[in-house]
């Protein structure tokens, strides 16, 4: 692998040691006799057989992988700490005749989660209010203000979804006032779990369901199957049909794709089912949603859910008001949800407004400052004003164009309080680093997992909290550099990238982490009729030594090397990416989306 300072990289693909965006090419490794036996087993050709091995997946594990199934793969639910403890308090107070009110966090993950227990009760014969607290004025997950409210409008029990885990102040005031909770969340937490009837977390500290890379809406999904065990248990059902949770899978999937989950084993299985559930777009929420994005009802794929659905669902948390998605998914009435989708929509164009214009913002001042030097193992910046909602957003962005993790904070000039989200690389953990921020009280709050942040910090204290999060990181720098390493699945050439060859590995779909979807490199192309659109963009088409041509697009690299390599028409290049549909028009063709590009002279 390449160093830091872009040292020859050892068996770099096509030579590439360091591509014009500082990244090695390396071949994803695989086992010679997993992929023989891939080829045996199950028929595939050479490409696609080393993809299957390259991905973790055993000589015997190959058909489960490429046909996932629930009953296969779904885990006890007993297994999860606590969910059988959940399970009957939630029985017990639905029973009982108690208020019982969901606490949801304002993102996809806490909608999809929300809107999968309001549905369950629906089917149960009861009406579960939902409680979304406001980012800008609440901040983040719960707080002793929130249940001073729910507990004021009569709440007897709150089931927390996609937070909690971490609130111990908050639950702690929670049972000082009588109001019980249970937690269900999916979240970093610590060793001490808060104050409550059930706290089910796959990453609590002592949980062995060994399924830490679920979304809180596979949590919760899980927590339904528990119900409906408990709730057979108790004969429940014996004068009413038992909820048929898997009419419900296209929630979990959305939660599952939207919160960048590793999507293997249980989690793959329930995200593969889940799109296929979506494709039917019952859901009136979803569909009414589709409609106003201009799409059309056919197959949902990982991009339906990540590209399209997703942020229109987050621009309510973020720009608007953070109940829209949860009531949006939960609904079933169908001109509610065209009026909720119509004012997703829309606050999503607000959205991606106020975003670009941090975003210039945040990159004028990284550029100005360096602070986004080779030193530096992390990259955190800073501004009056920039709105809350989209801090998280610019830093994935920041953190594509750096290769670093980055942490970006709107300062409110009034209160000299700043309120940070942070997205992270591989290899290095920002959550973790975060909460020991947080430990060592230079934050005021923070939290998150390895590959997300948020955080809240006295403007004052910004300088202090840069320093600590560089020598926190400094040591997982390095990993995080080889883990940087572009890995190519095949090359091929542009005569190759036909639908056939998408639709051949569109059979490891869906793609996540631990899941990469397939990158293919192209090797002596040039970018004839190169086009810089708005936003940065290149399009072009790669063409070959022997004339054949692929539509490629590159996004968001006008300004960077690569972009600017392509627009020049330089012959010669070596190109990696993926393939996507091109079904515009009815043309059922493939489009090449350009992830990297090497100069052959400059390796």
């Amino acid at each position: 692998m390449a160093d830091d300072g872009g040292a020859k990289t050892l068996n770099a693909f096509l030579g590439v040691a360091r591509s014009l965006s500082g990244r090695a090419w390396a071949q994803r490794p695989a086992d010679a006799a997993t992929i023989r036996a891939h080829m045996q087993t199950l028929g595939l050709e050479e490409p696609l057989a080393r993809a299957l091995a390259a991905r973790g997946v055993g000589a015997d594990q190959g058909a489960d992988f490429l046909r996932p199934t629930l009953r296969g793969l779904f885990p006890d639910p007993s297994s999860f700490m606590d969910m059988d403890r959940a399970a009957e308090a939630i029985l017990d107070a639905l029973q009982a005749g108690a208020s019982i009110h969901v606490f949801a966090d304002y993102d996809v993950d806490g909608a999809s989660s929300a809107a999968l227990l309001v549905r369950w009760f629906r089917a149960m014969g009861a009406e579960l209010p939902i409680y979304v607290p406001d980012r800008l004025t609440e901040g983040y997950g719960p707080s002793a203000r929130a249940f001073d409210t729910l507990k004021a409008s009569g709440a007897d029990l709150v089931v927390t979804v996609d937070c909690g885990a971490a609130a111990n102040e908050a639950l702690a005031h929670a049972a000082a006032i009588d109001l019980n909770v249970v937690v269900i969340d999916h979240h970093l937490m610590r060793a001490e779990p808060p104050k409550a009837l059930a706290v089910v977390n796959p990453n609590r500290p002592g949980c062995n369901s060994g399924q830490g890379n679920l979304a809180a809406a596979g949590v919760v999904f899980v927590l339904l199957a528990a119900l409906n065990r408990e709730g057979r248990r108790r004969g429940l059902f014996a004068d009413r049909p038992e909820p048929d949770i898997r009419q419900w899978l296209d929630l979990a999937a959305l939660g599952a794709i939207c919160d960048v989950t590793g999507l293997t084993g249980f989690n793959r299985a329930l995200t593969g089912l889940g799109l296929k559930v979506m494709s039917d777009w019952n859901n009136p929420g979803l569909r009414a949603l589709l409609a106003a994005a201009g799409g059309e009802v056919g197959p949902a794929k990982s991009h339906h859910a990540g590209f399209i659905l997703g942020p229109r669902i987050n621009a309510g948390g973020r720009i608007g008001r953070s109940d829209l998605g949860a009531r949006l998914l939960s609904t079933d009435d169908p001109a509610e949800a065209k009026a909720l989708a119509l004012e997703l929509d829309g606050l999503n164009l607000s959205r991606r407004e106020v975003e670009r214009a941090v975003a210039e913002s945040a990159v004028r001042k990284v550029e100005a400052t360096g602070a986004h030097a080779d030193d530096s193992a992390v990259v955190v910046v800073a501004g009056e004003d920039w709105h809350p909602g989209v801090v998280g957003i610019v830093a994935g962005r920041l953190r594509e164009r750096w290769r670093k993790p980055v942490v970006v904070i709107g300062v409110d000039p009034v209160t000299g309080l700043g309120k940070g989200s942070g997205r992270s690389q591989p290899g290095m953990n920002l959550g973790r680093a975060v909460q020991a921020a947080w430990e060592a009280e230079v934050l005021l709050a923070g939290g998150g997992h390895a590959m997300a942040a948020g955080l809240t910090v006295e403007a004052k204290r910004i300088p202090e909290l840069t320093a600590f999060l560089n020598a926190r990181l400094a040591d997982e720098r390095a990993q995080a550099v080889a883990l940087d390493a572009l890995e190519i699945d095949a090359l091929i050439d542009p005569a190759a990238a036909t639908r056939a060859l998408f639709d051949a590995f569109e059979q490891l779909a869906p793609f996540g982490p631990a899941n990469p979807e397939p990158v293919f490199a192209l090797s002596g192309v040039q970018a004839r009729e190169p086009v810089q659109m708005n936003g940065g963009h290149v399009r072009c088409r790669l063409v070959g030594a022997d004339g054949a041509a692929v539509r490629a697009v590159a996004w968001r690299c006008a300004d960077l090397p690569g972009g600017q390599a392509l627009l020049s028409g330089q012959a010669g290049l070596n190109v990696a990416g993926r393939l996507k549909a091109d079904d515009w028009n009815g043309r059922r063709g493939v489009q090449f989306e350009i992830e990297d590009v090497a100069d052959p002279r400059m390796v």
